[in-house]
């Protein structure tokens, strides 16, 4: 056995909250991907530095990354992308590229994008050779500080026992390469191909998930702990439980809506540990049984509620969440932010919209994007 890789849990403000979006770079006549992230990185760079603050560099040259800064609440996290959003468009416009977000393009060709030219992606992709490749998906990632090191592992793994229920409202990757998939969120199951992606695994101790580190390093897995993929993980660099369930969203509503739905149950957790109230927990069968059914049916997902096996529709058992969630709401001032997570379920997820766009256009994937454009730009489902 390799020894353990001590890991420092940096000390951070409860319940602050941080976001990551990744968006797609889309021609304004074609609909199709566009290779131009150097160009908006570099039209964006303040001089002087590296890189923009709220406007990051990904893996493919068709996306591009708009962050928040350390916030109190979703509104604060929410208006820092907002704003790098606008910046992002005084550039993309005369391009004639549009900004879109699912969790994956339509119709667009994995074999046709570009790499980023830099050594981590290099390494990434010689490593994973075609499931690297096929990486073409889009994602948002919720950080909230944790303030002690000790309810980091509970709370994420109570977090997996509603896995299902963030996944159903958030599924957007219904097509892949021009192709109608049958599920819901394609790009949960395509990213968990991955070395060290896909489900969490539940330690029990801090000192174990540091043997685990050292065990992966020791053998090559991995260099460090950032590249360790889970859909939860704990981010020990900014103390923070880091939730990358969710397939990439179309709107701001919705980004809205999940930030505080994710906001509002870890702080849910959190003072259960508080009143010394043990975290629901479910067998790892049952985890990723629930993370496939909610893949492949969205929200009309049957979900394992718990331990016990118990039962419901997803959308039922997100409706009884809102109403749990209502009081950590209005004491996270995320009320309206949370509110709507209603409006998903009676809009529909946007793997549904897209499934009736296309619908209504003949099958045409080209209307799927302009759907997809369209909702970005007026952020909220149409």
């Amino acid at each position: 056995m390799a020894q353990p890789v001590r890991i420092p849990f940096t000390s951070s403000r409860r319940g602050t909250i941080g976001l990551e979006w990744e968006l797609a770079l889309v021609d304004v006549d074609s609909g199709d991907l566009r290779q131009v992230a150097s160009t908006v990185l570099d039209a964006l760079r303040p001089p002087e530095a590296s890189e923009h603050p709220y406007v990051k560099q990904e893996l493919l040259l068709n996306t591009v990354e708009v962050v928040s800064g350390v916030n109190e609440t979703v509104d604060g996290a929410a208006r820092d992308l907002e704003r790098a959003i606008g910046e992002i468009r005084a550039v993309t416009d005369p391009l004639r590229v549009e900004l879109m977000c699912a969790g994956t393009h339509p119709f667009a060709r994995w074999n046709q994008q570009k790499v980023t030219d830099k050594q981590r992606y290099a390494t990434l992709i010689d490593r994973t050779q075609w499931w690297g490749r096929q990486m073409l998906i889009y994602g948002v990632h919720v950080h909230v500080g944790i303030e002690d090191r000790d309810k980091v592992l509970p709370i994420m793994r109570a977090l997996l026992t509603v896995f299902a229920h963030l996944q159903s409202l958030s599924a957007s990757s219904p097509f892949w390469g021009g192709d109608t998939t049958g599920y819901a969120s394609n790009r949960a199951l395509m990213f968990q191909q991955l070395p060290t992606a896909g489900l969490p695994f539940q330690f029990p101790s801090w000192a174990e998930l540091e043997q685990y580190v050292g065990d992966m390093q020791h053998t090559g897995v991995i260099d460090d702990f950032t590249e360790v993929r889970w859909d939860i993980r704990p981010s020990p660099r900014f103390g923070t439980l880091e939730v990358r369930i969710c397939d990439g969203t179309p709107t701001m509503l919705e980004l809205r809506a999940l930030a505080a739905l994710v906001h509002c149950l870890v702080e849910h957790f959190s003072s259960e540990l508080d009143a010394g109230r043990e975290l629901p927990t479910m067998p790892t069968w049952f985890v990723q049984e629930n993370k496939w059914r909610s893949a492949r049916y969205g929200m009309d997902a049957i979900v394992i509620l718990d331990a016990e096996g118990n039962e419901e529709l997803v959308t039922d058992s997100v409706a009884g969440w809102l109403t749990v969630l209502a009081p950590v709401a209005e004491r996270l001032g995320c009320a309206e932010d949370l509110d709507g997570v209603r409006t998903i379920l009676r809009k529909g997820a946007s793997y549904q919209r897209q499934r009736a766009a296309a619908r209504r256009a003949g099958g045409s994937l080209g209307a799927v994007v302009d759907s997809l454009v369209r909702e970005m730009r007026a952020g909220r489902p149409l």
